[in-house]
């Protein structure tokens, strides 16, 4: 599985802990930057390029991240096909993909700790969309309303 990662300066340290923890896991990782620490660059310069990668199937899942990770989710949902979540919390990190088909997590740099963190993209990558109908027909509701938006 390819994962792609991105973070701006506030998840610049977090992004680089999870980039190593993946590799050593066995994944392959695209790293979208930021590539050096610069506490003057925005996440949407990072973020949006993971997630037309991740819409384009350059990459499998995506993981970005910014101080509080709110920014990096607001930015990741304006890309028609992106399915991404500020998460906190083991249930919603594999329960997103399940029932909602997220592609994206989203962390805060800033408020997770380095072990929760790989906790919650372990249970993000390893989960599987279950299609059961009611989730294909809420699924099938996003998607109509991101046509009808465009």
């Amino acid at each position: 599985m390819k994962i792609g990662v991105a973070a701006d300066h506030g998840g610049f340290d977090l992004k680089n802990t999870i980039k190593l923890f993946l590799q050593e896991e066995g994944y392959e990782v695209k790293d979208f930057g930021a590539f050096q620490l610069d506490t003057g660059d925005d996440y949407p310069d990072f973020v949006i390029p993971l997630a037309k990668a991740v819409v384009a199937k350059e990459v499998d899942r995506g993981i970005a991240i910014c101080g509080s990770g709110v920014g990096a989710s607001v930015a990741a949902n304006k890309i028609a096909g992106i399915r991404a979540a500020l998460i906190n919390d083991h249930f919603s990190a594999h329960q997103g993909v399940e029932d909602d088909d997220m592609n994206l997590i989203c962390l805060g740099g800033r408020v997770i700790a380095f072990a929760a963190a790989e906790e919650l993209v372990m249970a993000f990558l390893n989960a599987k969309y279950i299609g059961a109908e009611r989730h294909e027909r809420r699924l099938q509701k996003v998607k109509e309303l991101e046509i009808k938006n465009q």
